[in-house]
């Protein structure tokens, strides 16, 4: 496999794994061999410190998994001096950081302090829909606003991570792509709702269920924007990785397929090395 460019990372293979399915990296140095992977996208990474979401917060289907983890975190500061040391010290694999923000002014100053550091990229998490208030990326001018912001506090690649839910994503990537987005990410999980035990739950859907969502997002913004798409949703085997491809995405991320095989990312770039 040729070596892929998204903004100044160099990725050795297009197959990434995904944000809040990977811990920090460092839980799975165990089961993968982090070297192989294209990039490894940490659990996302807020100013202070997130409890998240009470328990139980995972929920198996036959068909995927809902989650309403609530972007649970140790904050940049942890982070910085605990995460991330240890991550670089047993890899060489680009790392980008997902940071997300209660208000768009965090999503900047958590960029601003990630600049200093030796990262190959952050990951703009403005749509994840386990937490409380709007998701900045169903609205074309946060979105703007929000990319714009980071933009002027980082030189470090920038991809921003997009919800299917929206009614016009054409319209919220192009406004990624002209406020400095480097590159874009979509799908991230489709809001669901679970029954649990007579109660309620609000979360978002990932699994094998989704492909087919993700598959159609990313054919329709890889022809209308001239930055990179990388592909997320429901991808657990080479052929799957193939049809992102086909759609138009540069790249891929595993995401649920991490919880169900660790190696599945490996074998997909083994089979992608096959099939070259």
């Amino acid at each position: 496999m040729n070596f892929i460019k998204i903004g100044s990372i160099k990725l050795k293979n297009p197959v990434m794994v995904a944000s809040g399915t990977f811990g920090y990296g460092i839980e799975c140095k165990d089961l993968v061999d982090l070297d192989k992977l294209g990039a490894i996208i940490t659990k996302t990474i807020t100013l202070k410190p997130r409890l998240g979401n009470p328990q139980p917060r995972t929920f198996e289907l036959p068909y995927g998994i809902i989650n309403t983890i609530g972007l649970q975190n140790v904050g940049v500061e942890k982070f910085l001096s605990e995460k991330l040391p240890e991550l670089k010290g047993i890899t060489k694999t680009p790392v980008i950081v997902s940071i997300a923000g209660e208000k768009l002014s965090e999503y900047a100053e958590v960029a601003n302090i990630l600049d200093k550091e030796k990262i190959s990229g952050i990951e703009m998490n403005i749509s994840c829909p386990n937490v409380k208030g709007s998701i900045i990326s169903k609205c074309k001018t946060d979105t703007y606003n929000v990319v714009k912001l980071v933009r002027k506090k980082t030189k470090h690649t920038l991809i921003v991570k997009l919800s299917p839910d929206v009614t016009d994503i054409l319209e919220i990537a192009k406004s990624a792509e002209s406020a400095g987005a480097d590159a874009v990410s979509l799908i991230n999980t489709v809001p669901a709702l679970f029954h649990k035990n007579g109660n309620i739950v609000l979360g978002g859907l990932s699994g094998s269920c989704i492909k087919h969502i993700a598959l159609r997002k990313i054919y329709e913004v890889a022809k209308f924007l001239k930055i990179p798409v990388i592909g997320i949703g429901g991808i657990m085997n080479v052929e799957d990785a193939l049809e992102f491809f086909k759609a138009g995405a540069i790249a891929v991320q595993v995401g649920t397929g991490n919880f169900i095989d660790p190696q599945i990312p490996i074998k997909i770039i083994k089979g992608l090395n096959t099939s070259v």
